[in-house]
């Protein structure tokens, strides 16, 4: 692959159906925690032991603290430069009967925050919840999001479990529901909401531009979409800070931080015709 931005530029400038999945390196930039790898702990665990079915059905009031947290957090992060160039970029472009669809891995809804529009989230939302007795997913900004989880979620090691009961954890508030609610997130083990999927298809089949920013194309979930962009001939153009490109499939490269690498990509072409 290349780090060639004249060439980026000139296919940029002819697209008129842009695809462009992000992951976690988008968010980075604004502080957002991962809970995984090195130092990546909520007390004394990573994501991948409490982001599973099992860790809520044993342990439902710890679930919700660590989302709580996570949801408090995210209230105090903005998009960065590379969120806000997206955005930018598809609100122009529509002006000129082109789309940009953003396909995303990140729960954060800096996406959402910076004005994209056109947001598929494959791993849901912070900000939704589910009802595990009807089934009913609902957008939620409260903070706290129940009144026994204010001042809950502190993340240090030795902070003791709240231990809240069942009943006093978020609910449905659904007609006559009151089941218990979970974050509407895609957790460990679970599979990705199969309409979403068959979007996120429709779109892949019609785009003539994708780009990979702030994950690997070789790396789930891109690894599921980007080669069969890729085989349709179709250019792939990655924004991350691996140095060096695992494969040769992709046509550009373009190593760094996004939020200093994607906004002279998706700048105004001098070609474009703004109405």
């Amino acid at each position: 692959p290349h780090i060639d931005m004249a060439g980026f530029r000139e296919v940029f400038a002819k697209a008129k159906h842009i695809a462009i999945i992000t992951g976690a390196g988008v968010s980075a930039e604004s502080g957002v925690p991962t809970f995984r790898g090195a130092g990546g702990f909520w007390r004394k665990w990573q994501a991948q032991e409490l982001a599973t079915p099992e860790a809520f059905a044993r342990n439902p009031s710890r679930v919700w603290e660590f989302y709580h947290y996570r949801r408090e957090v995210m209230l105090s992060k903005h998009p960065n430069p590379a969120h806000i160039a997206i955005a930018e970029c598809e609100r122009r472009l529509s002006k000129q009967g082109r789309s940009v669809v953003v396909i995303t891995q990140n729960i954060d809804e800096l996406h959402r925050k910076a004005g994209t529009k056109h947001l598929l989230e494959i791993h849901g939302s912070l900000f939704k919840t589910r009802c595990t007795n009807c089934g009913n997913v609902a957008a939620n900004y409260k903070s706290p999001i129940c009144p026994a989880l204010a001042g809950k979620g502190a993340p240090d090691p030795e902070t003791e479990d709240a231990t809240i009961p069942v009943e006093d954890l978020p609910q449905c508030e659904e007609d006559g529901c009151n089941g218990l609610l979970r974050p509407h997130v895609v957790w460990f083990g679970e599979t990705l909401d199969p309409d979403i999927l068959t979007e996120v298809e429709k779109e892949l089949e019609i785009c003539d531009l994708c780009l990979v920013v702030g994950t690997s194309s070789v790396v789930y979930p891109a690894a599921m979409f980007a080669p069969q962009v890729s085989a349709r001939g179709v250019p792939v153009a990655e924004f991350n800070m691996e140095a060096t490109p695992a494969t040769n499939r992709f046509r550009f490269h373009f190593p760094g931080p996004c939020g200093t690498t994607l906004p002279p990509a998706l700048a105004r072409h001098q070609t474009e015709i703004i109405s």
